[in-house]
């Protein structure tokens, strides 16, 4: 039995920070990404599914095992019903007709032939919908008996058994193996079947056939995109990857990411455009979906799974709230420390906090949250910053790891590489940007009365 403790926790700024189910401008989302569903339920389970990650490590491998043998018997899948069988089936379920429902013989036939007779509309859409459904039916008896999934893994496996037990349901048994004629009372009994007496039948079937097409559409994705499917270990607290990109970044640069509980800190340096804020939603990213039993964005990764996954990369100011932006970065703090207190594993990513305030506050701050968080057993941090100057306080802490991106500063514009390094950014390039795209120029002329072309 599942319990909300299997469940990874992501609040709503983590969601709008990893794109997962809105993003700006109307860009794809991560929920965009990675639906390859054919049908309908199948995109809703899909969603349900990433809106609840696992955070207990034998859910995570139960759906790693389902994706794996998805991959390796790929053909087999594709003789599920088809979307347009489905919706059909689904829509007859749901529409408001008239239905005989008597069980004596001659009163059954009597019923029948009223509603033949006196409701043709109705009557018409009880055939397609009889046919469509028996259709679905005759599907899923082929689908099942493959000898390619006579032994299915992982998830899959109480999937197939309750599908299997289902067909053989007695009013179930009553549909044909071929095409079902016009006779009306034959038509008319299956209706009965389908609507009334195995009524949660059908709508049980339909969601194992969504389930599985969730699971396919995440393997369909791991193989699509090459992503490669964590280890997933036991113990306290950690992560390691290598090759790690972002997923939606075209010729991405690949860095690796190695934290545990010797080094639970990871403190990120580097100038504006170097690479800090893509790298630390990469992370999270392969995170989350090594958490959904996916695959991730990676050549190789391990993890022990989290309870609790906080992102802090873009929060705003709240003016009708009246909470000012360092008042929200306090609070994006206090939701991390509040998890932590309460025991949870915690992976927290905070991307230059504390820019509200003044620098002396930012350093005395930022010092204070990451020398406490060194201390925290069973949580993972990743800060990046740009007040360099904390790096000699911090250079005695053994819990934190120190890594930076740097700018190419040749004769002509600013170049990047995106490669993760080891220690602490030296550069400041603020000047050398603003002088790049020529806004001391702009002003130099605009002080002595000529007249700007811009």
């Amino acid at each position: 039995m599942v319990s909300d403790h299997d469940i990874l926790i992501l609040d709503g700024p983590t969601l709008k920070d990893l794109e997962i189910f809105t993003a700006e401008d109307g860009q794809q989302t991560l929920f965009d990404f990675c639906n390859l569903a054919r049908t309908e339920g199948g995109a809703q389970l899909l969603k349900q599914r990433m809106q609840s990650p696992w955070s207990n490590a034998d859910c995570i491998r139960n759906t790693q095992r389902a994706v794996s043998f998805i991959l390796s018997e790929r053909d087999a899948f594709r003789k599920l019903p088809t979307a347009f069988a489905t919706a059909r089936a689904e829509y007859y379920a749901q529409e408001v007709m008239p239905i005989v429902a008597e069980e004596n013989q001659l009163a059954f036939c009597i019923g029948a032939f009223e509603l033949w007779a006196n409701h043709s509309s109705h009557y018409s859409s009880i055939v397609r919908g009889v046919q469509f459904t028996s259709g679905v039916i005759r599907t899923l008896r082929a689908f099942v008996i493959q000898s390619e999934l006579a032994t299915p893994a992982g998830e899959l496996a109480p999937l197939f058994e309750e599908m299997r037990e289902l067909l053989e349901r007695p009013g179930i048994l009553k549909v044909p193996d071929q095409e079902v004629g016009g006779w009306i009372f034959r038509v008319l009994r299956l209706d009965t079947i389908f609507r009334l007496y195995e009524r949660t039948t059908m709508r049980r079937l339909l969601q194992l056939v969504y389930e599985m097409d969730a699971l396919v559409s995440m393997a369909d994705v791991t193989k699509k995109h090459r992503f490669v499917l964590p280890e997933i270990q036991d113990g306290s607290l950690g992560v390691h990857a290598e090759g790690l990109v972002h997923p939606f970044v075209e010729k991405p640069v690949a860095n690796s990411v190695g934290l545990d509980q010797v080094r639970r800190v990871l403190f990120l340096t580097g100038p504006n455009m170097a690479g800090k804020t893509t790298y630390l939603r990469a992370v999270a990213t392969a995170l989350y979906l090594g958490h959904l039993g996916m695959g991730v964005p990676a050549t190789a990764m391990t993890f022990v799974p989290a309870q609790r996954l906080f992102s802090s990369i873009s929060l705003s100011d709240d003016l009708r709230g009246g909470i000012s932006y360092f008042r929200a970065e306090a609070l994006r703090a206090k939701a991390v420390a509040q998890a932590i207190a309460e025991g949870y594993r915690v992976i927290a990513l905070m991307d230059e906090p504390f820019k509200g305030t003044n620098v002396k506050d930012a350093l005395d701050a930022s010092l204070a949250i990451l020398e406490r968080f060194a201390t925290k057993q069973d949580c993972l941090f990743l800060f990046s910053s740009h007040l360099i100057e904390l790096s000699d306080q911090l250079s005695n802490t053994d819990q934190i790891d120190c890594r930076y991106f740097e700018a190419g500063e040749g004769q002509g514009r600013l170049s990047f590489d995106y490669l993760l390094r080891t220690g602490v950014s030296s550069q400041r390039l603020g000047m050398r940007v603003l002088e790049e795209e020529g806004v001391f120029e702009l002003l130099d002329k605009g002080s002595s009365g000529e007249k700007l072309q811009i």
